[in-house]
């Protein structure tokens, strides 16, 4: 009992003290992870785990589209156009329980998780403006 309490208030300092930068790759992490348990149960044909990793998944993807800030950079619009793709397909992944549409996202998100994780350690790395 302690051993999750204490796991906890660390899980939640972490979340409390993390750079916006930090707080994408995070998301982007649990994202990943729910999208790997998510295709890992629907091969199993475990339907209800499935569905919980999927809803999970898909409410991080509401976030990150709810959170972007669509006019701040050229790509924000296409970025914008990926999460609306993205969350139409885990929605159709759930509905249809297809592992191949959950394998597809997977590979995207990976890669969209790659790509903001170099972002951020080229954050981390720069400079301060002075």
């Amino acid at each position: 009992m302690y051993a999750n309490s204490a796991k906890n208030a660390y899980v939640q300092s972490s979340v409390e003290t993390a750079s916006p930068a930090r707080l994408l790759v995070m998301l982007y992490d649990r994202l990943v992870l729910d999208l790997q348990r998510a295709l890992a149960a629907q091969q199993a044909g475990n339907v209800p785990e499935a569905h919980a990793q999927l809803v999970h998944a898909q409410e991080i993807v509401i976030h990150l589209r709810g959170t972007l800030k669509v006019e701040a950079w050229d790509g924000g619009p296409a970025l914008a156009s990926v999460y609306d793709w993205l969350h139409t397909q885990l929605i159709q992944a759930n509905i249809r329980k297809d592992a191949s549409i959950t394998e597809s996202c997977l590979g995207m998100v990976n890669d969209l998780a790659d790509a903001w994780r170099q972002a951020a350690l080229q954050l981390a790395g720069a400079p301060l403006a002075g």
